[in-house]
């Protein structure tokens, strides 16, 4: 079985992080019953000072290169991966699609109801490469910006809101589509270095909701149990 990753910056990471795909690569290590590789045509960080994704700094150095891989982007969102999934999902022949975007495009680019097409697009173009592909989607999560702007914070609650919805249009028995949960235990003053992005103990909690749902849902893996040394 093979998984990729999809995200913004909160999935990429930058220089220095661990991620939370490295802690959903440590979960599968030790929970999936079979065998399995982690896909995407990507595999490096983001560098701050460089202002591109070229570090390979990641905090554990023992993280496989081939467990690296993924297709996610610092200020990438849905409009940015939509017409990148197709070739990715192809080339990768990814079966399960783990994805985190949302609050870059509606920060930045889009607003909800544009974002919603967006995905709507996205499901569409994995779709096209790979028929049968499953995918588990993340709401946008808390964030500093959306504790600080009403209008901002009432844009991110009818984004997931109309993506709850376009999951439950597009998703079919062929091709299982997921929400994953809100995390309502995420709190910014605890899970995030900046009130955006996940430090150690958000990414375990990010990891940990994919984690749930691929276990609840269809039996991968099992329960989120976090590493204590890392």
């Amino acid at each position: 079985m093979r998984f990729m990753f999809v995200g913004d910056s909160m999935t990429v990471g930058r220089a220095g992080d661990y991620t939370w795909r490295y802690r959903m690569w440590q979960h599968l290590d030790t929970t999936f019953g079979g065998p399995y590789e982690i896909v995407g045509p990507r595999s490096a960080l983001y560098d701050t000072l460089a202002d591109a994704p070229t570090s390979h700094a990641y905090a554990d150095p023992g993280f496989p290169a081939d467990a690296r891989r993924h297709l996610a982007g610092w200020g990438e969102g849905w409009q940015h991966m939509a017409p990148l999934i197709g070739p990715a999902v192809r080339s990768g022949e990814a079966d399960v699609l783990l994805v985190s975007l949302g609050l870059i495009d509606l920060g930045f680019y889009t607003a909800a109801e544009g974002t919603t097409a967006n995905v709507r697009r996205f499901i569409t173009g994995a779709r096209a490469a790979r028929p049968g592909i499953r995918m588990v989607l993340l709401p946008v999560i808390p964030n500093v910006r959306a504790q600080d702007d009403a209008p901002f914070a009432a844009q991110v609650e009818l984004f997931n809101e109309l993506l709850a919805k376009a999951v439950a249009d597009l998703s079919t028995p062929a091709s299982p589509i997921l929400l994953a949960a809100r995390p309502d235990s995420y709190e910014i003053h605890r899970d995030t270095y900046d009130g955006t992005h996940p430090n150690a103990s958000g990414e375990h909690r990010l990891a940990g909701e994919f984690a749930a749902v691929l276990h609840q849902a269809w039996d991968l893996g099992g329960p989120y149990r976090p590493r204590q040394d890392t």
